[in-house]
């Protein structure tokens, strides 16, 4: 090697060596303003606890309906009328109010298929666990908000204080009491931390690029969606005996909390729209005929 090639590999030699130094000292830096600002970190943290809800609620409400006593009616009587009965079914303001003992006589003999000809859509909001219970009932239409197609909304559950928290008793024959302060305070903390950190996480995922059907996969059941159901009479009697739970039901039920307060204001809806059905449901033990 002569004089001049060692100067030039000396050169380089110190020139890596600085750019080396260079990027140490950039770390080094970068580092100490990464330690030094938790701030930005909290702030972050802030603006994504400040954006989530917390509810303790749901919703339902009826979109539209076409159910009334005089659907039941007239498909029952076409047994016995055949196309007598026809001149009924297109009366939209026929007189049910003479007609509570064949409704009765249908619902306490268990004659179901009348109450099939009618249909009542629901807009639901409840979160995602309360859906999964939902569709067990395989006696009715849903269509769900996708988390694939759209970012989830930050809205999660937190059960409310009246919320009973203690299970007590075996399975098929418990009762829920309510929990201790402690209690109730603990599980609306733990609720809303992981629905913080979680919500957080998916942002991040989506930030980065990453797909809504795989960010999705850190939050948790907890987080509301929506959905329509579309159901007949004798389904929703059929899902109202399951998940609500009365001391006239012929059949005792235990349903979850959230789900019930579903069923609940279903049921007052269906109540309103079809009464003499449902005062026959009532008398007849809640049981779906």
């Amino acid at each position: 090697m002569d004089a001049v090639d060692f100067v030039t590999n000396w050169r380089a030699c110190r020139s890596r060596r600085r750019g080396t130094r260079a990027r140490l000292v950039a770390l080094a830096i970068l580092g100490s303003v990464t330690k030094a600002s938790p701030a930005s970190e909290s702030s972050t943290h802030v603006e994504t606890a400040a954006a989530i809800q917390f509810r303790s609620d749901v919703t339902v409400e009826l979109v539209r309906s076409n159910a009334s006593d005089a659907d039941v009616l007239f498909a029952a009587r076409v047994s016995t009328q055949g196309e007598q009965s026809l001149a009924a079914a297109k009366d939209e303001n026929l007189d049910t109010s003479r007609s509570k003992g064949l409704i009765n006589y249908l619902m306490r003999d268990r004659h179901g298929s009348p109450f099939e000809h009618n249909s009542l859509t629901f807009y639901v909001q409840a979160p995602i666990f309360v859906f999964r219970e939902f569709m067990r009932h395989r006696i009715a239409s849903y269509n769900e908000e996708s988390g694939r197609y759209r970012e989830l909304n930050a809205v999660f559950y937190v059960p409310g204080h009246d919320r009973n928290l203690v299970q007590v008793g075996k399975p098929g024959a418990y009762e829920f009491h309510p929990g201790s302060a402690e209690q109730t305070r603990l599980a609306v903390a733990e609720a809303e931390r992981i629905a913080t950190e979680a919500y957080a996480s998916y942002r991040r995922m989506l930030e980065a690029g990453i797909a809504r059907e795989v960010a999705r996969i850190v939050l948790p059941l907890s987080i509301y969606s929506s959905m329509y159901v579309t159901v007949n009479a004798r389904s929703l009697m059929n899902f109202l005996s399951l998940r609500t739970k009365r001391e006239s039901s012929h059949f005792p039920s235990y349903p979850q909390r959230e789900i019930e307060m579903c069923a609940e204001k279903m049921e007052e809806h269906f109540a309103a729209l079809m009464p003499l059905t449902y005062e026959a449901f009532n008398e007849n033990g809640r049981v779906a005929p």
